[in-house]
């Protein structure tokens, strides 16, 4: 069945702090059990990886509950139902939502103040299509992803644009920024020494040029199949070479991609999709607007010594 929302989770948590004292792992644990998640449902993580969407979703419905004043902290990480909290779970005997816990006095108190927190997740339906059910974490992953895929095709739209020349530059910005050919005078030197014969360029593997790479640069509208590699291959050959970069602002058919999984020689193919986030991520051609850094309670700084 899919995850439950944190919504559908306050009940089931309530119920559980009334058997047993719990901590956030141990309920997103018993969780999985009582909405029978499937193991890949259960390992399923946020964008970011930084905890499971079940754990996430458990943490922050405790958090509700702990604001309404339902459960509390008994010692580090460890939760008990309280009295409230008994008395919630008769009047509500079936699912308990948000709007629910805003009718107890002080909750909203506990988040400061109720403007405050709904400009901090006002968002209607037509503006996002996440669920207002999603914790947080989960919107603000989602805005992230959402914006990332706005700048790869951004990215993607610019590069279509660049001549040939300009293009091959993006390349070797990126591949000098990824620790290819030392400094972009030494790895600019390296690249003007290119043949034809299907070569773009060739850049130092390492600093020193023990070994090198050669690239292929194409900004193409159509997929790249089988016999561009092909050809690539062949010049590697004539190169005495081992290993090289085929990129493209395109993509590439499925004959290419398996053709290149059965030579003995290394190449990677970088695909536009690929060659925008490997831009996004090394900072080539985008400028950072804005950081936010999200922080949480560093417990082991509140114990006692």
């Amino acid at each position: 069945m899919p995850i439950p929302t944190y919504n559908q989770l306050l009940r089931p948590l309530l119920e559980l702090a009334d058997k047993t004292e719990i901590s956030r792992r141990s309920a997103a644990e018993e969780m999985t059990k009582r909405f029978r998640l499937s193991a890949e449902e259960a390992a399923q993580r946020l964008p970011s990886g930084e905890a499971t969407t079940i754990r996430n979703r458990t943490g922050w419905a405790m958090t509700y509950l702990t604001k309404a004043g339902l459960i509390e902290k008994v010692v580090r990480g460890t939760y008990r139902l309280t009295d409230r909290g008994r008395e919630f779970l008769a009047k509500y005997p079936q699912e308990i939502t948000v709007s629910d816990l805003e009718t107890i006095p002080g909750f909203e108190e506990a988040w400061n103040t109720r403007a405050r927190r709904r400009e901090a997740t006002a968002v209607s339906p037509e503006e996002s299509p996440v669920d207002m059910t999603s914790t947080p974490n989960e919107r603000i992953e989602t805005a992230f992803a959402q914006l990332r895929e706005a700048l790869i095709s951004d990215l993607l739209a610019q590069l279509g644009k660049v001549d040939p020349f300009h293009f091959e530059q993006v390349v070797l910005d990126l591949l000098v920024k990824m620790g290819y050919g030392g400094s972009r005078k030494e790895a600019a030197s390296v690249t003007q020494r290119t043949g034809d014969e299907g070569i773009d360029g060739v850049i130092n593997e390492d600093r020193l040029g023990l070994d090198v790479i050669y690239v292929q640069a194409k900004r193409w509208k159509h997929n790249v199949g089988r016999p561009e590699i092909q050809n690539f291959v062949g010049a590697l050959a004539g190169k005495k070479a081992s290993k090289g970069i085929f990129i493209t602002t395109s993509g590439f058919h499925d004959n290419a991609t398996d053709y290149v999984g059965g030579l003995h020689q290394k190449i990677i193919l970088i695909d536009g999709r690929r060659l925008a986030e490997l831009m996004i991520e090394h900072n080539i051609g985008v400028a950072e607007v804005h950081a936010y850094r999200i922080k949480k309670i560093d417990s082991d700084y509140f114990e006692e010594s």
